[in-house]
């Protein structure tokens, strides 16, 4: 297997809930290396373009509106199988099908306000960094 990059945001309502800290912790402890991170907050315009891809889906609007009521967490994470451990650690979508132990078990409240996002497939991973962090910071 080979190390590849992936891309994270803790979400608003787990940083407003003071959990950042353990996410990341957890995040280490499965081996992952933080390349960059940084705390921001997302403009609607930013929310809408880094969510482009559901503009057509039901659940749009109120997405960009969640992403945007606070903080967040952005890095670039960097392991064996990234994209697929990152997603094991993270669990289901919904944290009611999530697995025990993982972050959204632990610190989802439901599926939408989930605690944490992160790249599906590499391609989707390199336009999510690239969003986010200059070629200097990914160095």
């Amino acid at each position: 297997m080979s190390v590849e990059r992936t891309f994270s945001i803790i979400k608003p309502d787990a940083v407003a809930a003071g959990r950042s800290g353990a996410i990341l912790a957890m995040i280490e402890e499965a081996g992952f290396r933080i390349l960059a991170l940084r705390m921001t907050k997302l403009t609607a315009t930013q929310a809408r373009a880094f969510y482009a891809v559901h503009q057509a889906r039901p659940f749009y609007e109120g997405l960009v509106k969640f992403m945007t009521e606070g903080s967040i967490v952005v890095m670039a994470l960097e392991r064996e199988g990234a994209i697929a451990k990152l997603r094991e650690v993270m669990g289901a979508t919904n944290p009611a099908n999530a697995a025990e132990g993982t972050i959204r078990k632990r610190y989802a409240t439901d599926i939408e306000r989930n605690a944490i996002h992160g790249s599906d497939a590499a391609e989707t991973a390199e336009t999510e960094l690239r969003f986010f962090f200059t070629t200097a910071e990914l160095l």
